[in-house]
């Protein structure tokens, strides 16, 4: 299959869930959050446990939307200018250049982002909000599309190191990537079994089904979207309602109700329409909100959840007619 011809970008993004498919089982929810921080020029926190395919699927992601992807595994010793690339000496010109890091890419994946220390995690922050990294002063385009996609296992944090608040609030969406059904789990085995080689794609049958063009076309036809005044309205009180909620310390901040919006307007255009729905709303809030919520610690340790309190506010902040 070839790259479709930027006239139809819908149909060439939505076609992306079965050529992901074909490496990735039981991952649609992960596939549409990916593809809405494409078009949103947003990033995306990827949480699970190991063993649940996020490096395949990202992997998969790229190759589907021929893109260019890396790779990074965060470790303690991780330095800055391993990410973003450092100025080097010519001995044979005698001058200095500048010497580009695995952050010029299309999909950049951090892995286990928060095992390195807040030192080098906060190398990302000018790659991730201003498109650039600034080397002795100067500063260096990434290229376009450029999204990072990080992991974090949400079990063992021996060794690890927390994102602050401010890195948290610059990822579009916060996606989970639970262990799969039974179903497809068998599934999984079966292909296993068959001879499925998880770091072949090519031998699995991933093709590029879409490409930068489609991409261009749909952001561009993102903003055409229409978002009525009572739908503004709605996505402001679920975002104040956060703050004064008595589980939470820290609530969404105006970043986060922007955040919901534009993912809100990708959603509806890739759902076919031109307007965006309350329940756009509704669908996208825990992934945008949920990274963006911190909680008391009493109430932690009676149980509760980010995901607890925004279904609490789901259910109570009035939804417009």
């Amino acid at each position: 299959m070839t790259a479709s011809a930027p006239g139809d970008p819908r149909q060439a993004l939505v076609a992306l869930r079965a050529e992901v498919g074909k490496a990735v089982v039981g991952n649609d929810a992960a596939v549409t959050g990916l593809v809405l921080a494409l078009l949103c020029r947003g990033h995306v926190l990827l949480e699970g446990v190991p063993g649940v395919a996020k490096t395949l699927l990202v992997r998969a992601l790229a190759a589907a939307l021929e893109l260019r992807t890396t790779r990074v595994q965060f470790t303690p010793d991780l330095m800055p200018g391993d990410v973003t690339g450092s100025v080097v000496y010519d001995a044979h010109t005698a001058e200095f250049s500048f010497r580009e890091g695995p952050v010029f890419t299309n999909l950049l994946l951090a892995d286990e982002i928060n095992r390195t220390p807040p030192k080098t995690q906060s190398a990302l922050l000018e790659a991730m909000e201003e498109r650039q990294v600034s080397i002795d002063g100067k500063p260096h385009a990434l290229p376009d599309p450029f999204v990072v996609v990080a992991t974090q296992n949400p079990v063992e944090y021996e060794g690890t190191y927390p994102l602050p608040e401010a890195q948290l609030d610059r990822f579009l969406l916060k996606l989970t990537m639970p262990a799969p059904a039974r179903e497809d789990e068998i599934a999984i085995l079966t292909r296993h079994a068959a001879g499925f080689d998880p770091r072949d794609l090519d031998a699995a049958g991933v093709r590029p089904v879409a490409g930068a063009a489609d991409l261009e076309a749909a952001r561009a036809a993102v903003g055409t979207v229409a978002v009525g005044p009572e739908v503004t309205g709605y996505i402001v009180d679920l975002c104040r309602a956060t703050r004064q909620a008595p589980p939470v310390r820290l609530g969404v901040s105006p970043r986060g109700a922007t955040a919901l919006l534009a993912a809100a307007r990708a959603w509806a255009w890739l759902s076919g329409r031109a307007y965006v729905t309350p329940d756009d709303v509704k669908t996208l809030a825990r992934p945008a909100l949920r990274h963006r919520l911190e909680l008391r610690p009493e109430a932690e340790l009676e149980g509760a959840s980010a995901d607890g309190v925004l279904d609490r506010l789901l259910a109570t902040v009035p939804v417009p007619r």
